[in-house]
């Protein structure tokens, strides 16, 4: 499979074959990080952090994978201080940067900015979500811990989002992924928050099995995989409109675990507001964090695969 040159900007570019290649050299990636082995495969590589929006997981570990495959890093986190504050275009800002590495990951308020990017340079462009639209190395990393947690199954997995679906980006990368490999999906949200027609539709066309419900007990049972997503109070247009999509949203507790199948994955974009109490941490099906961890041997993979260089 040839990765080489391509820009990694949503999971649609990819074909189920070259996703499972993704997770598998992600494996591989993995077990060298458990050893505590650095590699050295970009060696004189320069991977550059564009991030217009603020980041802690998403960016550190890009900055980590990169470092970790032998290259370095140079970038930002927010655009204070650099020549975008002085109304330089995206356009103009990829294109500069361009000159001074091999490869650009970028997080970006507008949906499809990290594809104007990458129309605008040669080098290959990773989309770090691009406001409301996508956020595919999110994905791939979700998949990951499914992959690693789940018996590196799929095909008829029961996949409950449960939360912010209308502006939940990471939901709406999974979605497209998971049910073309063979998942089922539920989706569950506040009044408001449903998850957006076209995903809907693009699951059914898939060939999922797909509910819908504001309930998450009415599914509960079934699901393999319970996908938690905070109410993102930044994407609402006024406070009002926040609180009210939060009444009903009932937290992950002690008590609704018990609801559990015994298997059961419970899953986190990150970062956690209050949608899940602290008090299921221990739980050994809440893999939240293991699954923010995965994001650097799931990024690690894409680089390395992006320059070519294994």
């Amino acid at each position: 499979m040839d990765f080489k040159g391509r820009d990694f900007l949503s999971g649609d570019d990819y074909s189920n074959e070259e996703i499972m290649h993704v997770l598998q050299t992600a494996d591989v990636m993995n077990e060298h990080l458990k050893k505590k082995e650095n590699l050295d495969l970009c060696h004189g590589k320069v991977l550059a952090t564009l991030f217009f929006e603020p980041s802690t997981r998403t960016q550190f570990s890009f900055q980590s994978a990169m470092l970790r495959l032998g290259g370095t890093t140079l970038g930002f986190s927010g655009p204070e201080g650099t020549s975008v504050r002085k109304g330089e275009t995206l356009e103009d800002t990829v294109r500069t940067v361009e000159g001074y590495c091999d490869v650009i990951a970028m997080r970006h308020p507008e949906p499809y900015s990290a594809m104007r990017a990458a129309d605008m340079v040669s080098v290959p462009v990773i989309n770090g979500g691009d406001g409301p639209h996508e956020h595919p190395t999110q994905t791939m990393l979700d998949l990951f811990t499914i992959y690693k947690e789940h018996e590196k199954q799929f095909k008829g997995l029961n996949l409950a989002f449960y939360g912010d679906l209308k502006y939940g980006r990471t939901t709406h990368s999974l979605c497209k992924a998971a049910t073309r490999l063979g998942a089922n999906v539920f989706f569950v949200s506040p009044e408001t928050l449903e998850m957006p027609g076209e995903y809907v539709k693009i699951a059914k066309e898939n060939g999922a099995r797909v509910v819908e419900t504001n309930d998450l007990m009415e599914v509960i049972g079934e699901a393999d995989v319970i996908y938690t997503t905070r109410i993102q109070k930044e994407r609402f247009p006024t406070m009002e409109d926040y609180e009210r999509a939060g009444k009903n949203y009932r937290k992950v507790d002690k008590l609704m675990m018990y609801s559990f199948k015994k298997d059961a994955l419970l899953m986190h974009p990150l970062p956690r507001v209050d949608e899940i109490s602290v008090e299921v941490d221990n739980d050994p099906r809440s893999v939240f964090m293991k699954q923010a961890h995965y994001g650097v041997p799931v990024r690690m993979a894409i680089i390395s695969l992006l320059l070519g260089v294994v």
